[in-house]
């Protein structure tokens, strides 16, 4: 949480008064495509990338009118480094999660540099986007994270479907 939410956090606090002043200045957030969705062996880590994405969003409302534009950036896998075996905390094995959280520790590391995603192209997406006019707040990177966030708004709107009845049958009666 104090690198992935509350460092960026902090550098926001120190440049916005100068963008407010200005009336004008970009704010780019990376969280990741696992900041829109988690699944099993990374929830810690989407927790964090979660917190920076929503505060990010309420940012983005408070500092549009005054010029300032808030990019949150959601990249999928990408060769960065990010899975080399000594930049991971993997946590000892526990058989009940073999199939699941057992299966992102043990095959992250072997990920390594095999990641679909180009770090020079995701770059270039951004500062394309950055500035532009009618910007989107949210900006995806990699086939993997498009389709894995359109997947969970897909699950998000089937399950609103499914207790959209129940749910708003929970006010108090008239």
């Amino acid at each position: 949480m104090e690198v992935m939410f509350h460092a960026p956090l902090r550098l926001t606090q120190l440049v916005l008064p100068q963008m407010r002043e200005r009336r004008a200045g970009s704010i780019v957030q990376v969280t990741s495509m696992g900041g829109f969705m988690s699944f099993a062996g990374v929830g810690i880590y989407s927790a964090a990338k979660g917190a920076l994405e929503l505060a990010s969003e309420a940012l983005a409302q408070e500092v549009n009118p005054l010029g300032i534009q808030v990019l949150i950036v959601e990249p999928g896998a990408f060769r960065t480094g990010f899975a080399k075996p000594a930049a991971l905390a993997i946590s000892s094995a526990i058989p009940d999660y073999a199939a699941t959280a057992g299966a992102v520790r043990d095959g992250l590391p072997d990920s390594d540099q095999q990641q679909e995603g180009d770090p020079d192209k995701a770059a270039a997406a951004v500062l394309a986007t950055v500035g532009r006019p009618g910007a989107p707040l949210r900006l995806a990177l990699g086939p993997d994270a498009i389709q894995g966030i359109r997947g969970k708004l897909a699950q998000v709107a089937a399950d609103l479907d499914a207790t959209a009845e129940l749910g708003s049958n929970t006010g108090f009666d008239s």
